[in-house]
C-alpha cells in the first residue's frame, strides 16, 4: 500500500476513495481498523471511522491506531480527510487529531485544506464559501450537530489546536508546487503544526499536490487528493489502473437521515413518484415507530425504489433536540434505522442508498462489514460501492450536502450495473 487515509466519517471515506480511485489507484475501504493485512493489490487504503463528533480524546485514539495499522502495511503517505464544510465543534476534532497525526509522523507545516470546488466548497484568504456563500451564511451555521458560524478557518482551527496555524494564500498557491511547498517549510519554521491552504480551482489542489509529493501528513477535504494518485503514477510506484466494478441486481432501497438542504430535495422530488415513509423524530422517541414498520413498508414495495426518511428541516431537528436532547434523538433515530438496514439486507435487499454520514457510519456499524470496493462515480464526491461479503452488497454512503436533485434513482440504477 502507498497511501493511507484516514476519514472522521463513512460517507467522507468513500467520498474520497472515489477521489483516488478516479486518479487510478486500486483503492480499497475498510470500515474501521482492519485486524488483518490488506490485500496485495491495494495501492490506496481509507480506513473510515465514525470519530467526527466523538469526544477529542477518543477521536484521537482512534485516528493513532488507523494510522499505525497504515504503517503496518508500508504506506509513505497519509491524509486526515475530514468534511469539505469543515464540521467540527470549537472543541474539535479537526485540531486535535490533526496535530496528533503530526506529532506521530514528526512534521509541522502540514496542509489543512478542505477545498472540494467540483461541489462548491472553495478556500480564499483563509475562509471557506460554500458556491458564493460564506460558510457561515450558507446553512450550515444550522447543522444539528456542527453549527458552522465562522468561516475564517485560522481562527476557528486555532480555537482547537494546540499550536499555531498558518496560512498559504492563493497569490501564493497561484505559482505552483515550488511556491507552495517553500511556504509550507517557512510555515513550519514558523512553528505553525497546520497551515490552512487556499484552493478555488481544481488546479490549485493539484499544485498543493505537486508541492507535498514527498510530504508524509496532508490534511483536508476530498479534494485535497486529488493530485496524489499523479504522484505515484509519475514516481512508477503506482499502475494507473484503478478498480474494477461489477454491479449488484436485486431489491433495492433509500434510507435517508440527512437534515441538509440537499437531501431535503432530493427526498421531495423522490416521493413524488415513488412511494415514501416519513420517519417522525417525535413518534421515534415516544416508541410509537418500530423497526418493524420501517422493514414492512420497504417489502411492500419491493421494486419500487422505496425511500425511508428521518431528514426534516433545521427548525424541525432543532425543535425535537431541544425538547429530548440532541445526542439521545441522534442515538434513537440511528439505532432505528441500523436496525432496521440490517434485517433487510438479512431478507435479501441487496442495494442500499444511504443519506448523511451519520445515519451511513450507523448501518454500516451495524451491517459488520470490513471492506467496501470503490466503484463509478454517481455524482461528484459519491461512488458506488460493493462489500467483500458473499451474498455481494452494493451500497452509495452519500453525505448529507452531496448529489443532485435526481440521485436516489440514479443511484440505485449504477449500483445495478447501469449507466
Amino acid at each position: 500500500m502507498l497511501l493511507g487515509v484516514i476519514a472522521d466519517d463513512f460517507t467522507g471515506a468513500s467520498d474520497i476513495a472515489n477521489t483516488l480511485a478516479k486518479g487510478g489507484l486500486s483503492t480499497a475501504q475498510f470500515l474501521g481498523v482492519p485486524d488483518q493485512p490488506a490485500p496485495q493489490s491495494c495501492e490506496a487504503g481509507v480506513v473510515a471511522l465514525k470519530s467526527r463528533s466523538i469526544p477529542a480524546t477518543e477521536a484521537v485514539k482512534l485516528s493513532l491506531k488507523a494510522l499505525h495499522w497504515l504503517q503496518a502495511q508500508g504506506c509513505s503517505q497519509f491524509v486526515f480527510k475530514y468534511c469539505s464544510t469543515f464540521d467540527s465543534t470549537p472543541e474539535g476534532n479537526i485540531g486535535p487529531v490533526g496535530e496528533a497525526l503530526a506529532e506521530q509522523l514528526g512534521v509541522k507545516g502540514v496542509v489543512a485544506c478542505p477545498a472540494f470546488p467540483e461541489a462548491g466548497r472553495t478556500v480564499y484568504q483563509g475562509h471557506l464559501f460554500v458556491r458564493d456563500r460564506l460558510l457561515s451564511e450558507s446553512g450550515l451555521e444550522k447543522h444539528p450537530l456542527n453549527p458552522m458560524t465562522d468561516p475564517d478557518l485560522r481562527r476557528w482551527l486555532a480555537r482547537q489546536a494546540a499550536q499555531p496555524v498558518g496560512l498559504v494564500p492563493w497569490s501564493t498557491v497561484r505559482h505552483g508546487g515550488a511556491a507552495i511547498s517553500q511556504a509550507l517549510q517557512d510555515s513550519e519554521a514558523r512553528g505553525e503544526c497546520l497551515t490552512i491552504v487556499d484552493a478555488i480551482a481544481d488546479e490549485d489542489l493539484i499544485a498543493i499536490a505537486e508541492g507535498c509529493a514527498a510530504a508524509p501528513l496532508l490534511t483536508g477535504g476530498s479534494g485535497i487528493a486529488l493530485g496524489l494518485p499523479r504522484n505515484f503514477i509519475r514516481a512508477g510506484l503506482a499502475k494507473g489502473s484503478g478498480t474494477a466494478f461489477q454491479g449488484v441486481t436485486g431489491p433495492g432501497a433509500i434510507l435517508a437521515g440527512s437534515c441538509s438542504s440537499a437531501t431535503l430535495q432530493q427526498v421531495d422530488i423522490h416521493r413524488r413518484n415513488h412511494p415514501a415513509l416519513a420517519v417522525d423524530g417525535e413518534a421515534v422517541m415516544a416508541g410509537k415507530v418500530t423497526v418493524e414498520d420501517l422493514v414492512s413498508f420497504v417489502q411492500q414495495h419491493q421494486g419500487q425504489e422505496p425511500l425511508v426518511y428521518s431528514s426534516a428541516t433545521p427548525e424541525i431537528t432543532t425543535a425535537l433536540q431541544d425538547r429530548f436532547g440532541r445526542e439521545a434523538v441522534s442515538r434513537y433515530l440511528e439505532t432505528l434505522f441500523a436496525e432496521a438496514a440490517r434485517r433487510l439486507v438479512a431478507a435479501g435487499v441487496c442495494r442500499l442508498v444511504l443519506a448523511g454520514g451519520e445515519t451511513s457510519g450507523a448501518i454500516v456499524s451495524a451491517l459488520d462489514l470490513k471492506a467496501l470496493a470503490i466503484g463509478p462515480e454517481i455524482d461528484p464526491g459519491v461512488p458506488a460501492l460493493t462489500s467483500t461479503a458473499n451474498p455481494p452488497l452494493a451500497l452509495a454512503l452519500k453525505s448529507g450536502n452531496f448529489g443532485a436533485p435526481d440521485f436516489f434513482t440514479r443511484a440505485l440504477r449504477v449500483l445495478g450495473g447501469g449507466a
